[in-house]
């Protein structure tokens, strides 16, 4: 674990409001959201493995959405009651960042849109 004034000096002013801060990049402006290559969906904050391209997909809200994470554990849910509404925020396990949101809309096979903030993220193509 990071104190505050190190998370600073390591991350961006954007993957700090986000992770840090529980922030929202604005919709269709994160670098992320129209990524199409084969590859991996690390943590900003610490380089956890999360999600797979494989899981992601076309949800047409403007963040990259994926039906799940990479594997069980990788991530972290619980309950956000802030903006005047009730939702389910996801975070790494590992550091805490905050990703962004999962709700129940979600395509098969699973059910679920994991709405990632794409200054949570970075991205590593596969070879």
């Amino acid at each position: 674990m990071l104190s505050d004034e190190e998370w600073r000096r390591r991350l961006t002013r954007a993957q700090y409001e986000v992770l840090r801060r529980q922030g929202t990049e604005p919709a269709f402006t994160g670098a992320l959201w129209e990524e199409h290559r084969a590859g991996t969906f690390f943590c900003a904050g610490c380089g956890n493995p999360l999600f797979r391209s494989s899981d992601k997909f076309d949800s047409g809200t403007g963040w990259p959405s994926f039906t799940r994470p990479l594997e069980p554990g990788r991530v972290e849910e619980q309950r956000d009651a802030s903006h005047g509404m009730v939702r389910t925020e996801v975070h790494c396990a590992r550091c805490g960042g905050h990703q962004g949101h999962v709700f129940d809309d979600g395509p098969a096979p699973t059910g679920l849109r994991y709405c990632i903030n794409s200054a949570s993220l970075e991205f590593r193509e596969s070879s």
